[in-house]
């Protein structure tokens, strides 16, 4: 039953977002529609999502929007044989649409200095899978389940998880005096406060592993705090050149009591991470961008554990413990994102993107059948337009897929059997901006 921990563990990181983890690869209408390349872009009020510095470089506005997250997510298991036979089956997640609001405001207060606030979220971390063996009395754990049909990962009932994040930057950007290379430059800081809300469910199975067997799983609602901050840099080089730099720390986030459980040292912190970007203007038309990040997923216990770790030894390294399993994502994930954008008349501009990003874990089973339901497309496209209006607002729509991937491996529940995810996104957002 310990091998289960494989596909347990990939139940806590929901939709795994194509470059970036389970980030999101960029948050406001100009990172939606050019994949997240927004380091050296100064277009929006978004700049504690990214860059906090470029907020002296924004002017006064507020910019409200939200995102519709459609994930499609499928898991199979073939080849079990003999009285594992019956665990052959296929599951589609149920839920597949989800509302994810953001807003952003700016205050240019002097020439120097300026003050604002972030408001983003990570959604569609949530996935409910229902079909069962159908066969009573082939769940894993009957003292919690008595003689219920076994799910997937064989526990009873809906399987799945519920993870939301909601974050709140307050910013402040500061304009000094160029420097012998730059024309104009900034620094900023955003202090990051979080809020996380999880729910796990159907996970039953895996409670005789865990250091806390009573909180791995079916306890409703948790919520933790936790905070951070995000520094960074932005200059002008030239009229037709501009750079960018920022660093977030970790954020430290409160144990989740309820799922302590599950979570290795009971908690799920936020890795540091750091990008720099560049931006050209060829002419007053176009703008070329390229960012590259770096997160540091290896250096939170939570995610980088091993997953092997209480599956080779449950008695040292139970699940909960400081050296319990995690997400078995041992090493940390450089991400690169291209975006263009293309003034086509003096009200209309479009844009498009491109993201890359390998996954965190590497390949074999401590990473197999954790991959089936945390799915990764390694690629993402986006596009969209921004329109100005007569009275100065401003209107945002952006589309972005997230390439249909399908991964196969050896089971971790069923030596000799294989197991297949295949998982897909579509984006749709929607903003307006408000010249104050």
């Amino acid at each position: 039953m310990a091998t289960g921990l494989f596909v347990l563990l990939s139940v806590k990181s929901g939709q795994v977002w194509a470059g970036g983890g389970y980030f999101s690869l960029g948050y406001g209408p100009v990172a939606r529609q050019t994949s997240g390349a927004v380091t050296a872009v100064a277009l929006d009020a978004f700049a504690g999502s990214s860059n906090p510095a470029k907020l002296s470089f924004v002017g006064n506005r507020f910019d409200a929007g939200f995102e519709i997250f459609n994930p499609h997510r499928k898991v199979k298991r073939r080849g079990a044989t003999g009285a594992n036979d019956i665990y052959n089956f296929s599951s589609r997640s149920s839920n597949s649409l989800f509302l994810i609001p953001e807003f952003a405001y700016a205050h240019q207060v002097d020439d120097r200095l300026a003050v604002g606030v972030t408001a983003y979220a990570n959604g569609g971390l949530n996935s409910e899978y229902h079909r069962s063996t159908g066969i009573p009395a082939t769940n894993g754990n009957p003292s919690q389940c008595g003689s219920r049909p076994g799910n997937f990962l064989l526990g009873c009932g809906e399987l799945g998880f519920d993870l939301s994040q909601f974050i709140i930057a307050p910013t402040v950007a500061w304009r000094f005096a160029p420097g012998r290379f730059v024309q104009s430059q900034s620094i900023g800081m955003s202090p990051l406060i979080v809020i996380q809300r999880f729910k796990a469910f159907g996970q039953q199975a895996f409670a005789a592993t865990s250091r806390y067997p009573n909180r791995v799983s079916n306890q409703g609602y948790d919520h933790a705090l936790g905070a951070g901050v995000r520094i960074g840099w932005y200059g002008e080089i030239k009229s037709w050149l501009m750079l960018g730099a920022a660093y977030s720390s970790k954020v430290y986030m409160e144990d989740f009591d309820k799922y302590k459980g599950l979570f290795a040292e009971g908690s799920f912190d936020i890795p540091a991470n750091y990008n720099v970007g560049v931006a050209i203007k060829p002419d007053a038309d176009w703008l070329i961008a390229l960012d590259i990040q770096r997160i540091e997923f290896a250096k939170v216990k939570a995610l980088g554990n091993s997953i092997l770790n209480s599956l080779s030894d449950p008695m040292t390294n139970p699940l909960g413990s400081e050296s319990g399993s995690g997400f078995g994502w041992q090493r940390n994930q450089t991400n690169y994102r291209l975006g263009m954008s293309y003034k086509a008349t003096s009200s209309l501009t479009l844009r498009c993107g491109f993201a890359y990003g390998k996954r965190p874990n590497n390949n074999g089973l401590d990473s197999v059948s954790f991959s089936m339901l945390t799915p990764n497309p390694l690629r993402q496209f986006s596009a969209g337009l921004s329109y100005k209006t007569d009275s100065g607002d401003e209107l945002h729509v952006g589309l972005s897929r997230f390439v249909r991937g399908t991964y196969r491996g050896p089971s971790a529940l069923f030596p000799g059997a294989t197991e297949t995810l295949d998982a897909y996104v579509n984006t749709l957002s929607v903003a307006w901006t408000r010249h104050l």
